[in-house]
C-alpha cells in the first residue's frame, strides 16, 4: 500500500428515504477542519436510489465534492450492496480519511467496509484532530506527522483512548452523532458532483426485504432540545420527575432527560438517556439534577453551553464540569427555581 496515493477527507452522507440524516452535516463540519490542516478538500459519498437531488444540500453545508452512487439495489439500506458500493468508492478514489456516523447504519457499514479495504477503524469517536503519532517522540521509533488522531471513551468510559492508524489507509472512524458541529448553511456554495457506477454483484450475503413497516413514535428527540432538565438516581422516584418536567416547561424547547441509572430503574425510556451508552447532547442549558457526574454521563453532555448542577453532595464530580452549582435538597430547590422562573415570565 502506497500511503502517498491516498488524498482527501471523505464522509459517508447517510440518507434514509431520500432524506439526509443530520450526522452527514456534522461530519462535513468536522471534515472541513481536518481538511484545512491537511490542505485538501472534503468529499461526501452519497449512496441510494434517485438521490442526486440531495447533492445541493451537501454542498451548502460545506462539501467540496459529492460522489453519487445511484443504483436500484441501494433504495433501502442493506449491508451487502451498501458495503460493496462504499468499498468500490474507496478503492477507486483512495481517500486519506473516511468518516462514517456511529448510527445504527454506520455501526454496521463502517466495520464491514474497513475489513474489506484492509484498514483499521476506531469506533464511536468523540474527538478527531490532525497531529503526530506517537503523540510524543520516542527514541528508536519514527514519529509520523499529519495523522488522524481518533479519541474515544474506553474501558466502560473509565478512560479516554487516542488511537491512530499510521500504516494503513484510509484512516477510518465512526463518529458519535451530536458531538461534531455542522457549519452554517450557505446555499451559494456548490459541490462538484461526480457520478460513479460500480458493479454490485448479488451473492449469498444479500438479504431480501419482504416488507417495511414504519411506526410513528411520539418520543421527543433530546438531541434537538435547547434546554435539557436531566435527572439521575438522586431524583428518587419516577413520580419525582414531574418536578423536572415542570422546570423544563418553563423554557421554550425544554425537555427532560436522564442518566443511565434512571433507565435501569425503569423511570424513563432509554430514548431519554444522556451519556456514553445514551445520546450525546449539546443544549444551550443543561440542568444536572441528582446526577453524581460519572465520566460515562459527562461524556454525553460536557459540551453544553451552560451547565447547572443541583446535588446534595458538595463533593459530587458533576460540580467539576458545572458552570453553576447548587448544593442542597433538590425537592426544595427545583420547585423554588420553577416558581421563580414562572414569576419572571409573568412579569
Amino acid at each position: 500500500m502506497s500511503l502517498e496515493e491516498y488524498k482527501g477527507v471523505f464522509i459517508y452522507a447517510q440518507q434514509v428515504d431520500n432524506e439526509l440524516s443530520s450526522i452527514a452535516f456534522e461530519l462535513i463540519g468536522k471534515a472541513k477542519e481536518l481538511a484545512a490542516d491537511l490542505n485538501t478538500d472534503v468529499t461526501a459519498v452519497l449512496l441510494g436510489k434517485d438521490v442526486a437531488g440531495l447533492t445541493d444540500e451537501l454542498g451548502a453545508y460545506g462539501a467540496d465534492k459529492v460522489i453519487v452512487v445511484d443504483n436500484p439495489e441501494l433504495e433501502t439500506y442493506r449491508t451487502e450492496p451498501y458495503a460493496q458500493a462504499l468499498t468500490a468508492v474507496i478503492n477507486e478514489y483512495k481517500p486519506e480519511i473516511m468518516l462514517v456516523g456511529a448510527t445504527a447504519i454506520g455501526r454496521d457499514l463502517g466495520p464491514t467496509v474497513s475489513a474489506r479495504v484492509k484498514t483499521g477503524l476506531t469506533a464511536d469517536c468523540t474527538k478527531l484532530e490532525i497531529g503526530d503519532f506517537p503523540l510524543e517522540a520516542r527514541e528508536g521509533q519514527e514519529q509520523k506527522h499529519n495523522q488522524l488522531l481518533m479519541t474515544r471513551p474506553a474501558f466502560g468510559g473509565n478512560t479516554i483512548a487516542t488511537i491512530a492508524c499510521p500504516d494503513n489507509r484510509p484512516q477510518m472512524a465512526t463518529v458519535r452523532p451530536g458531538v461534531m458541529q455542522r457549519l452554517p448553511k450557505d446555499a451559494s456554495h456548490k459541490a462538484e458532483v461526480i457520478t460513479f457506477n460500480p458493479t454490485l454483484e448479488k451473492n449469498n450475503k444479500y438479504v431480501e426485504i419482504e416488507e417495511i413497516v414504519k411506526a410513528v413514535g411520539n418520543v421527543e428527540n433530546i438531541m434537538d432540545a435547547k434546554v435539557l432538565v436531566s435527572g439521575g438516581r438522586g431524583v428518587g422516584s419516577e413520580e419525582n420527575f414531574a418536578m423536572l418536567r415542570d422546570l423544563a416547561d418553563c423554557f421554550k424547547g425544554g425537555m427532560v432527560s436522564c442518566s443511565r441509572a434512571v433507565v435501569e430503574n425503569g423511570w424513563l425510556a432509554q430514548d431519554y438517556q444522556v451519556g456514553q451508552t445514551g445520546k450525546t447532547v449539546r443544549p444551550q442549558i443543561y440542568f444536572a439534577i441528582g446526577i453524581s457526574g460519572a465520566i460515562q454521563h459527562v461524556a454525553g453532555m460536557e459540551e453544553s453551553d451552560l451547565i447547572v448542577a443541583i446535588n446534595k453532595d458538595e463533593d459530587a464530580p458533576i460540580f467539576d464540569v458545572a458552570d453553576y452549582g447548587i448544593v442542597g435538597d433538590l425537592k426544595k430547590i427545583v420547585p423554588a427555581l420553577t416558581d421563580a422562573l414562572k414569576a419572571a415570565k409573568a412579569e
